[in-house]
């Protein structure tokens, strides 16, 4: 098991280093200025476009349920457990280059939504599907689609909630349990006998199976339960998630200015060699990616459900995105961490650091991220497993897609146990491997969006 985590880990670092580094980055750069900077020209247009109404009959979601259910997948334990993960491994500079990757990445996620729209396509069952499958096979011409069934496996295997699962069992391991504990208990060393499995192992396996149950609950349903859930749950989240940093930017108001001066200074830090300035820039938009999503394809998916008939006011709306999770969320988890937690620890530490930043900074802090960190991972379990069923609706047909989403729930108890360095080994490796066919994709069909974003503000 441990050599083949370190295969996974040592091809995940090579797919997503430089090469995921200037795929996202320089082509998300390069979709930037061709657009004409549209996620920064045109972000009170995308503001003005949540309250248009659309009541075009071609989708299953409106285009705000499609905004709320991405964010919902998006604004998960990547923005806790990615963030101290990013602070660990590339210090306080990984940020700035985070907030870089956020900026480029609307522009990304524009592009994602208009053609999302522009190149729906339909499912077996006739229903109207998005995705990076359907834009390549309906954008680039059918003798493209290898390149949309490159995706479509890919995307079945990087959208199980690998970290999800993997970390929201770490937390509440670390809160509500102790070491001695869990060693201690009668219970487990009675089910652990059984199965050949210690007590820890037998915990994380129960918990794991809990999870499992919760999230069939609400995905067995279809999209419009996904889409209604993640309406409710994003606004609440974010908003007490944003309540427990501002207390405490508050009661250590003095050091923020230096906190903000550290991020700006270690991003440009040429002291320790370009190599080193590299890695922190690496490390901070790899991070980010599997925040924002932007260039991985999971958004259009989404967004391609919508009932808006209208292109460029989609992708306008689908940019939103990576503002509110990559600009907004990361940034109160970095100040947050920064302010209170140790990011000076060995190996690759996660939810632990930032679980003990927050009871640092407020009184039972632990438990009131514990409370927010259910949400958060069980709100991304909810729409990445639309995505995966999406996938595997593409390759075998929506009356076998049901198989995926039996397989999806079942994985969740899998990962549940695995180490942490293999979850992050794996959730990357696929993460690059959906990014290539995504980006080629976006990057080849960008003249296009060019000429809709053209024509569509000539007519306002």
């Amino acid at each position: 098991m441990d050599s083949i985590g370190k295969f996974i880990t040592q091809v995940a670092d090579f797919l997503g280093g430089y090469p995921l580094f200037f795929l996202l980055i320089g082509g998300g750069l390069y979709m930037f200025l061709r657009s004409g900077m549209v996620s920064l020209r045109r972000l009170p247009h995308a503001v003005k476009a949540l309250r248009e109404k659309s009541d075009a009959a071609n989708g299953q979601i409106s285009s705000v349920q499609a905004l709320a259910s991405v964010v919902a997948a998006t604004v998960g334990l990547g923005n806790i457990a990615g963030v101290a993960i990013a602070l660990v491994m590339g210090g306080p500079g990984a940020i700035f280059w985070m907030w870089v990757s956020a900026i480029v990445g609307m522009s990304t996620k524009f592009h994602e939504g208009v053609l999302a729209i522009m190149y729906k396509g339909r499912g077996s069952d006739g229903k109207p599907q998005g995705g990076p499958m359907y834009i390549i096979e309906n954008g680039l011409g059918r003798r493209w689609r290898p390149l949309a069934v490159f995706f479509a496996v890919a995307g079945m295997f990087g959208t199980l909630c690998i970290m999800n699962a993997n970390q929201l069992t770490e937390a509440f391991m670390s809160v509500f349990t102790t070491p001695e504990g869990v060693a201690s208990s009668t219970a487990l060393s009675a089910i652990g006998s059984a199965i050949s499995l210690d007590n820890q192992h037998v915990f994380r396996l129960l918990f794991g199976i809990t999870i499992a149950l919760v999230v069939s609950m609400v995905v067995l349903r279809g999209i419009t339960r996904i889409a209604r859930v993640a309406s409710v749950l994003v606004p609440f989240m974010v908003g007490i998630y944003f309540v427990m940093v501002l207390y405490i930017i508050i009661t250590n108001i003095t050091e923020v200015p230096a906190v903000i001066q550290r991020i700006f200074s270690e991003a440009f830090n040429l002291r320790a060699g370009f190599g080193a300035f590299a890695g922190i820039a690496i490390i901070g938009a790899r991070r980010a990616a599997l925040v924002n999503d932007a260039g991985i394809g999971t958004a259009s998916i989404m967004h391609g459900a919508s009932r808006n008939d209208s292109p460029v006011r989609e992708g306008l709306i689908a940019m939103l995105g990576p503002s509110i999770d990559s600009g907004l969320v990361c940034t109160l988890t970095a100040i947050a961490l920064l302010l209170c937690g140790n990011i000076d620890v060995d190996g690759v530490k996660g939810l632990q650091v930032a679980m003990e930043a927050f009871a640092k900074g407020i009184p039972g802090g632990e438990y009131m991220l514990m409370a927010v960190v259910i949400c958060f991972a069980l709100s991304s379990m909810f729409s990445y497993s639309f995505y995966g069923t999406r996938c595997a609706a593409y390759l075998f047909g929506e009356h076998r897609a049901k198989y995926y989403t039996w397989a999806f729930i079942a994985t969740l108890v899998i990962f549940a146990i695995i180490p942490l360095e293999a979850a992050v080994g794996l959730c990357d490796l696929f993460y690059a491997l959906m990014a290539i066919p995504t980006m080629i994709a976006l990057i080849a069909l960008s003249g296009k969006v060019r000429a809709a974003v053209r024509e569509h503000f000539n007519k306002k």
